[in-house]
């Protein structure tokens, strides 16, 4: 029987370059994540005739466990069985810790740390029934390393890295493997346009705010792309990937290394 994943937050940006890749790997995939109705529709359809996989999608608010669970279910629903989860849905939002909004201290740890805990946790038992499963937690650099403005999202991108080695560990023997993939710089619609925005305020080129950018944090002046955040998360749930597990994988241009 095929197998089937849930990416999370995957409507657009890193989440749909992994369900892409997943999908065209051959695994069915369940869509989650907010926009408009009608493009998330073409969005799944594009996937299942692009890749001749089946698709589906889940409303799911990853800040609501109930959510969560029921979105677990309707995937077991929809293909037989949920084998894959990539939890990658996240916020984001910078202050000076003393001047971080409580709401939004509440919202990023809801969303970047407890929906991942909450979809690890409903998806467990049916891995462990099944003899096989995997969990891969998007993290970020974030999670390896401190930036400033970023108190929430630094402390929920290590908390991901530290669950993440709890549930390895917890699972090494039921054919279950759980993995963190903490990117740099990822070359999404949104950060390109950031970055054209910002050469036609200053009247520079894309190619020099594209070093700027990149400069601030990486040795390498290269954006991660995510299909290449894709190509590890299917090398993850591969046989070949069945020993790598409870660790944090940096694809991040050498942010990390310095």
């Amino acid at each position: 029987m095929t197998k089937s994943a849930i990416v999370t937050g995957s409507t657009s940006g890193i989440g749909l370059g992994i369900a892409n890749s997943l999908a065209a790997a051959g695994y069915n995939i369940m869509l989650n994540g907010f926009g408009d109705a009608t493009e998330i529709g073409k969005i799944k359809d594009e996937v299942a005739k692009t890749h001749g996989v089946k698709t589906a999608y889940s409303p799911a608010d990853i800040s609501k466990p109930a959510d969560i669970r029921k979105m677990v279910a309707d995937t077991i629903e929809a293909f037989g069985s949920v084998d894959i989860l990539i939890n990658n849905a996240g916020i984001q939002f910078t202050a000076n810790t003393e001047d971080f909004p409580d709401e939004k201290w509440d919202a990023i740890i809801a969303i970047n740390l407890s929906g991942a805990f909450h979809g690890a946790k409903a998806v467990l038992p049916h891995f462990k029934k099944q003899g096989w499963g995997r969990i891969i937690n998007i993290a970020s650099a974030h999670g390896l390393v401190g930036s400033t403005h970023k108190v929430a999202y630094v402390a929920a991108k290590h908390g991901i890295v530290g669950m993440s080695k709890v549930i390895a560990l917890e699972t090494a023997n039921d054919g279950i493997t759980c993995n963190a993939i903490c990117p740099g710089w990822v070359l999404t619609p949104l950060v390109e346009k950031q970055i054209s925005d910002r050469a036609k305020a200053n009247g520079t080129t894309v190619q020099q705010e594209t070093d700027a950018l990149l400069g601030e944090k990486q040795p390498m002046h290269k954006f991660s792309t995510p299909e290449g955040l894709g190509g590890l998360a299917v090398f993850l749930c591969s046989d070949l990937g069945q020993t790598v597990t409870g660790q944090a994988w940096a694809m991040d241009g050498g942010w990390t290394a310095q």
